[in-house]
Parts: C-alpha cells; structure tokens; sequence
C-alpha cells in the first residue's frame, strides 16, 4: 500500500474527502517526525512506538578496494509493534 493508496482507505473508513484525509495524514506523519527529530518517543497503543535509536560509531569496508573505512555514529528511526498489530499480522 502506498500513500495515496492510505488516503483512499482512510477517506473510506472515515467517510471523509480524499483531500482531508490527506491533510490529516501530512499533519499526523509530520507530528510523529517533529516528535522524534526532539528526541521524543511516540507510543500508539495496540499499533506500537516510534523512537530514536542511537548508532555507534563502527569501522567499515569499502567493497571496491578492501580498504577498511569509519562509519560516523548516527541517530535512526526505529519502530517496535505494539500487542495489537502483532496479533493482527499474525
């Protein structure tokens, strides 16, 4: 599914326009990203929880030349499912 493809369903479920589906999809992904960009974590119950991720600094290889390189440390979106989604999928 794709994001058009999720506005189409959301306007459905919600009997709403596609256009304010698709405002109300812009505002909920850009508050989950303002959250996390403060470091903030996002917890949906029974969905999951959005966090930021801490990655270490780690050495590397260059697969052209075998030569080892240093890979800077990083923060990374993560995401854990929540109970409610796990048994959904499963």
């Amino acid at each position: 599914m794709n994001k058009s493809e999720l506005i189409d369903a959301i306007a459905a479920s919600a009997d709403i326009s596609k256009a304010t589906a698709g405002k109300a999809l812009d505002a909920v992904i850009e508050s989950i990203t303002g959250a996390m960009q403060k470091g903030e974590e996002v917890v949906l119950v029974g969905f999951g929880s959005f966090h930021v991720k801490d990655r270490a600094e780690r050495t590397g290889r260059n697969p052209q030349t075998g030569k080892s390189i240093t890979i800077a440390a990083a923060k990374v979106p993560g995401f854990k499912p929540g109970k409610g989604l796990k048994e959904a999928v499963n």
